[in-house]
């Protein structure tokens, strides 16, 4: 039975793609720990990554057949943000405060802009407009509203120069508290949620022939994240030296380079997810996202940056920054809140993105 499964299931695609994977990844690790050439490790690692984001993306797909839009998008949220995290608390650890703050901020602005303006140009090019349950996305962006004020209060704070200046660390830890107390009571919507039942001018999909077994599907799903956790590591090290050669300074390092390079898991699978005509994962995916860096992965980092022993993270960023952030959240916000998209959508949402990036080119 078990090879029956596996034959009908593990097609010579899905057996080809597995096989370039661990071949890369074992390359990567080799060129890491023996210490090979700084563009040969960036170069391969970036190539292991790619692969290890298809194979996210692929076991996200495959997830999603039998849960839910909102607890395939959480649960793929979740891992692919695992490199994100680590990269930033090995940073923290080193007292890279700045660098930090920008890639948090850099990740939130590329997933809300960049990746899902790619998603719905390429869905809106492939299959016209797109047409999703808006329910899910606008409660997303009610929450990154909030997340956004979380972070611009603190700012306000000490521009401003009120009497909380004074006591930033403390009001930072406290922002970080309320925003994990509102992710965790987030939880019961975001799993539940389910886009596709209502979504009266939706087609009826049945379930894909090649559906695997959640078992297998979880499993890929498992081992491709933790895989790609460990080879953002590898890449961002490598690429350090990069930066320093062309001289890129490092506001633009971490809000542009670092945050596409821990978020090409949700690269993939967001813009495949769109490209195969299923615009309320990609949704789902892409946003959920942007609001898991907002409502965990930041407050956490707050909160274990008084455990690491480097510097110490707060939520005062500069006020560039916090602008940009408002202008992302609220312009994604009126873009999903009819629940339908075209193509030229998704170029707008990318040129919002490209003049970000241009303003933080000098730091």
């Amino acid at each position: 039975m078990i090879r029956d499964v596996d034959s009908l299931v593990l097609t010579r695609s899905h057996r080809i793609v597995f096989a370039v994977t661990a071949l890369l990844v074992g390359v990567a690790a080799a060129l890491q720990f023996i210490g090979g050439n700084d563009v040969l490790r960036f170069l391969v690692s970036a190539a292991a990554l790619s692969m290890l984001a298809m194979n996210v993306s692929t076991g996200t797909e495959q997830v999603g057949v039998h849960l839910s839009a909102g607890a395939t998008g959480t649960l793929q949220a979740a891992l692919g943000n695992l490199p994100e995290l680590l990269v930033c608390a090995f940073s923290l650890r080193a007292g890279l405060i700045q660098v930090v703050q920008a890639a948090l901020i850099g990740s939130i602005l590329a997933n809300s802009l960049l990746v899902l303006g790619l998603a719905i140009l390429v869905g809106g090019i492939k299959h016209g407009r797109q047409r999703f349950d808006a329910e899910s996305p606008r409660m997303i962006a009610s929450l990154m509203m909030l997340a956004v004020a979380a972070l611009a209060f603190p700012t306000l704070a000490h521009e401003l120069h009120t009497p909380a200046a004074s006591h930033e660390r403390a009001l930072s830890a406290a922002c970080a508290i309320l925003l994990l107390v509102v992710f965790v009571a987030s939880l019961r919507f975001s799993l539940g949620a389910d886009p596709e039942k209502s979504v009266r001018h939706a087609p009826e999909r049945s379930k894909p022939v090649d559906a695997w077994p959640l078992w297998l599907a979880v499993t890929v799903l498992v081992v491709a994240s933790i895989g790609a956790a460990v080879v953002s590591e590898w890449f961002v090290s490598a690429l350090e030296p990069a930066i320093e050669a062309l001289h890129i300074s490092q506001a633009f390092a971490g809000i542009v380079v670092v945050s596409i390079a821990g978020n090409a898991v949700e690269n993939v699978a967001g813009v495949r997810l769109a490209a195969k005509n299923r615009p309320d994962y990609a949704m789902s995916v892409i946003l959920n996202s942007s609001l898991m860096i907002a409502l965990v992965v930041a407050p956490a980092l707050v909160l274990l940056s008084f455990l690491l022993g480097g510097g110490i993270l707060t939520l005062v960023m500069p006020p560039l920054l916090i602008a940009a952030l408002v202008i992302a959240t609220l312009t994604t916000a009126i873009i999903v809140n009819d629940g339908e998209t075209v193509w030229l959508e998704g170029v707008a949402l990318m040129g919002l993105y490209g003049i970000v990036a241009s303003a933080f080119w000098w730091g």
